[in-house]
C-alpha cells in the first residue's frame, strides 16, 4: 500500500465529511437503494449469492454500515481500510480479491441504478496478487480419470445414470450446478453434430458439442430408464428412489456421487470434487493442443486468465526430468 493510500485509509471520516459526501439535493434526488436487494437476486447461482452476501456483509460490519442508503456515503479510503485489515487477519490474496470483486458488483449496479452518484469506490483499489499462476483445484491423471469413469457397475439403472453423470463432467468440464439443471431436451443438434446446451453462470447459455463416448454413455442411461420419451422437459439426470423420485439429481447429490467413486475407484486426491473433474477435463484438452481461447468458451468462463489457473501442462509429473535420469 502507497503512503498516500495509508493516509487516505486513516482518513474515512475526514474523507466522508469531505468533497465527496452527497449534498442534500443530490442526496435527496437519487432513488431508493434497495438496488442492493435487485443485485443480489440477480445473482442465480446459489453458491456465488450466499458467498457473496458473507462479503458484503463483512464489508458493511467493518465500515459500520445499517441501512442500505449508507451506501451512498462509502468512500475509496474505506475500501482501503477494509483491505487493509483483510490482510491484517492473514487471508490470501485469493479470498480478498473476491472479496473486492464482489463490492465493486455491487457498486457498479448501484451506479448503473443511479441509486449512488460518483464513482465506483472499489476501482483503482489495488488488487492482491495471487501466490501462484496455477489454480489450487486438484486434477486427476489419465488413468485416474479413467478409474473414476469405470468405478460405477452398468449393470443398473443407477450405476448407467452415474456413469453417464462422470462422462459428462470429464469430457465436457461442467460445473456441477450446470450438469445439475440439465434436462431431456437440451441434448440438440446443431449442424449435424449433438450438443448439450448448457445454463451457466450468471443465465450465460453455451453450447458444447457431446462427446462421443459421453453420447453413448447418455443413451444407455435414457434407453434403460426411459424417462426421455415425452418428457422433454424432465430432468436429463433423474432420482431414482425415495419421496423425491422423478426430480432431478441436485448439485450436492453430484458431489457427493463424485466423492463416493473416488474412494471406490482408489483415487486419494485431498479436496477433489466436482471442480478437479472441470480441472482434468481442462488440462486434458489443452494437452492434446486445443486452443486456450476456445477452452475458454468451453468452460463459460469470462476471463481467459481463469482458464489459465486450470492449465496444469507445466506441472505434470511424469513430465519431471526426475524421470529422464538414467545411470
Amino acid at each position: 500500500m502507497s503512503k498516500h493510500e495509508l493516509v487516505g485509509a486513516g482518513a474515512v471520516e475526514q474523507q466522508i465529511a469531505g468533497t465527496r459526501r452527497l449534498t442534500s439535493a443530490e442526496f435527496q434526488g437519487l432513488s431508493t437503494v434497495p438496488a442492493a436487494v435487485e443485485w443480489f437476486a440477480n445473482l442465480d447461482n446459489p453458491r456465488t449469492r450466499r458467498v457473496y452476501q458473507g462479503d458484503i456483509q463483512d464489508f458493511c460490519q467493518f465500515v459500520g454500515l445499517h441501512t442500505p442508503e449508507q451506501f451512498r456515503d462509502v468512500t475509496r479510503a474505506h475500501v482501503l481500510a477494509w483491505r487493509s485489515a483483510l490482510e491484517d487477519k492473514g487471508l490470501s490474496g485469493a479470498s480478498i480479491r473476491r472479496k473486492l470483486a464482489a463490492l465493486a458488483s455491487l457498486f457498479d449496479h448501484l451506479l448503473d441504478s443511479n441509486a449512488v452518484a460518483g464513482g465506483n469506490p472499489v476501482h483503482g483499489v489495488k488488487r492482491p496478487k495471487i501466490d501462484s499462476n496455477e489454480g489450487k483445484t486438484p486434477a486427476l491423471s489419465d488413468h485416474q480419470a479413467k478409474a473414476l469413469l469405470d468405478a460405477p457397475a452398468p449393470s443398473s439403472i443407477k450405476g448407467q445414470r452415474d456413469r453417464a453423470i462422470l462422462a459428462v463432467l470429464l469430457y465436457h468440464g461442467l460445473r456441477r450446478e450446470e450438469a445439475a439443471q440439465l434436462r431431456v431436451e437440451d441434448i440438440q443438434e446443431r449442424r449435424g453434430i449433438q450438443h448439450l446446451h448448457i445454463r451457466g453462470k450468471g443465465g450465460k447459455i453455451r453450447y458444447v458439442p457431446l462427446h462421443p463416448s459421453s453420447a453413448v454413455r447418455i443413451h444407455a442411461y435414457l434407453e434403460a430408464s426411459g424417462h426421455h420419451r415425452e418428457q422433454a422437459k424432465a430432468p436429463l439426470f433423474m432420482l431414482l428412489r425415495g419421496p423425491q423420485t422423478g426430480e432431478g439429481i441436485s448439485a450436492a447429490g453430484i458431489y457427493a456421487l463424485v466423492g463416493t467413486y473416488a474412494k471406490a475407484a482408489g483415487i486419494t486426491v485431498t479436496g477433489l470434487g466436482v471442480h478437479g473433474l472441470r480441472a482434468t477435463a481442462a488440462t486434458n484438452a489443452l494437452e492434446h493442443e486445443a486452443d486456450i481461447a476456445k477452452v475458454q468458451a468451453w468452460l463459460g468462463h469470462a476471463n481467459i486468465s481463469t482458464t489459465k489457473l486450470y492449465d496444469r501442462r507445466d506441472s505434470r509429473p511424469e513430465d519431471s526430468p526426475t524421470f529422464k535420469v538414467r545411470y
